[in-house]
């Protein structure tokens, strides 16, 4: 869907590859992750790339369908910029990327 809207994408199947492409591609802005992964999960990966200080101002908006009381605590306490449920509300994911792009702190509820 982003890359309809004329968005570049990298994308990763898991979150060691995500970890890997941000290695790679010095020049990702955001990242939207989702916290369902196999082999290494969001809040792992979230995690492990806020360890990295080359990372630590990187805006990454947590997906996820398991949208259960506490999670969205949960995911910002793992280094989370923001969280959209899903299924996602395209309008309210776009919207949370332009802020977050224009350098907006807030988390979004």
């Amino acid at each position: 869907m982003l890359g309809r809207l004329g968005m570049e994408i990298v994308y990763a199947e898991n979150g060691r590859e995500g970890l890997e492409a941000l290695e790679r591609e010095k020049d990702i802005a955001l990242v939207p992750m989702d916290v369902m992964m196999p082999e290494m999960d969001g809040y792992e990966t979230l995690t492990a790339v806020r360890q990295t200080p080359a990372f630590a101002g990187l805006p990454i908006i947590a997906l996820t369908a398991k949208a259960m009381p506490g999670d969205r605590e949960k995911t910002i306490a793992c280094g989370a910029s923001d969280y959209v449920p899903k299924p996602v509300d395209v309008d309210r994911l776009l919207e949370v990327m332009r802020g977050r792009l224009a350098g907006e702190r807030e988390t979004g509820g």
